[in-house]
């Protein structure tokens, strides 16, 4: 494998993410404002406080990926 792969399927993923995110705009509006919402006051994002809205940008981002590759 060559790094010029690498670089090439690194650059066509990036390019890839606003189509993605626009499918999942939802989703990331959800995650966003738990987010928000738990370091509000505190600055600080602390692991685990918004798993469930994180993992269901993540599902939705990887369905909307394999959709793409269709």
């Amino acid at each position: 494998m060559s790094g010029t792969n690498v670089w090439t399927r690194s650059r066509e993923r990036m390019r890839r993410f606003p189509d993605l995110f626009a499918q999942c705009s939802t989703e990331a509006a959800v995650y966003g404002k738990c987010v928000v919402a738990t370091t509000t006051g505190n600055l600080e994002l602390k692991k685990d406080l918004c798993v469930k809205e994180f993992e269901a940008l993540k599902t939705c981002f990887v369905s909307a990926a394999k959709r793409g590759m269709k």
